[in-house]
């Protein structure tokens, strides 16, 4: 590491590991962030319609006898000159998390309290975004339950379309679908004639 700090300046640091542990580098850390399905799966959506993302430098942080890794992830509407920050992915040792910022990311990562969700346009960010998203109707749920629920759910796919929360969009879109199935499986009410 080359040291960029007042009086240190220029000064080269070799930080060296137990030969006993495993500890991932830099390509490797990147590949994992690419690979987790839930990022790719967001940086896909993002990618799509004009929008351009760019991923921010890949920071490594040594902490004790380990490393944080932690890049940024940006977006850039069609014609916009001024990219957005949208997430912040964190990895260390054999997990990676991606969360709105750098202190949810951690608490995530580590297990600690998570901070108040960023709000976009008043529309909160889905804590469960990662978990699966299904919301399973009661067993003896009628149509007309499951169709005000499935109305419930596209609502809430359109807010977070137009907020730009893409995550919220997926998740409630997979719930949406998981709704259209049950009623694919409901039993057919009979003719009131």
């Amino acid at each position: 590491v080359a040291r960029n700090d007042g009086e240190h300046y220029g000064r080269l640091l070799v930080y060296r590991f137990p030969r006993q542990s495993l500890v991932f580098g830099p390509q490797q850390v990147q590949n994992r962030m690419n690979q987790d399905p839930m990022i790719a799966r967001e940086v896909s959506l993002w990618d799509q319609r004009g929008s351009e993302v760019i991923r921010g430098a890949l920071m490594v942080i040594p902490i004790e006898a380990s490393l944080i890794y932690v890049q940024s992830l940006y977006l850039r509407a069609q014609g916009g000159r001024i990219p957005e920050l949208k997430r912040v992915i964190v990895a260390y040792q054999n997990r990676v998390v991606m969360d709105e910022t750098l202190e949810r990311g951690l608490a995530r990562l580590f297990g600690g309290p998570l901070p108040p969700p960023v709000l976009i346009d008043d529309l909160p960010i889905d804590e469960t975004a990662a978990a699966p998203p299904t919301t399973p109707a009661p067993p003896n749920a009628s149509t007309a339950e499951l169709l005000t629920r499935a109305r419930q759910h596209y609502d809430r796919a359109i807010e977070a379309q137009r907020a730009g929360n893409w995550a919220l969009y997926g998740t409630e879109i997979e719930r949406l679908g998981a709704i259209l199935r049950q009623l694919g499986t409901a039993p057919v009410p009979p003719d009131p004639r």
